[in-house]
């Protein structure tokens, strides 16, 4: 797991890197998020709670914006195409919360 770089208003986005490779579920999917993304401890491992912890983010501090950079996701899609679908929608849902109210949150996806 790669440490987050913490950002604050005066050094920029916040980032997070969300490690898929092996992933294959639902199941597995919010256990890495909750582990890579440094979710808190009453994280409920189901979308809602993935939904409503991508619209907090408190714990990342004040940072200028937010930035989730993607590792392993085509193979996590083929392997889990439902599940990544309902992934991507809980995302974007994120970063258009994220864009009403001024602040950047980009996710970014590999193309391995």
């Amino acid at each position: 797991m790669t440490e987050p770089k913490r950002g604050t208003p005066d050094t920029g986005p916040h980032t997070a890197h969300l490690h898929l490779d092996g992933v294959r579920d639902k199941a597995t999917f919010l256990d890495r998020c909750a582990r890579d993304l440094d979710l808190p401890e009453w994280f409920g491992r189901n979308w809602d709670a993935l939904d409503e912890c991508l619209r907090d983010l408190s714990w990342w501090g004040r940072p200028s914006g937010y930035e989730i950079r993607v590792r392993g996701w085509q193979e996590f899609r083929a392997a889990a195409p439902d599940t990544a679908n309902t992934a991507a929608e809980v995302l974007a849902d994120a970063i258009a919360y994220w864009s009403e109210r001024g602040t950047t949150l980009t996710v970014t996806f590999d193309q391995g």
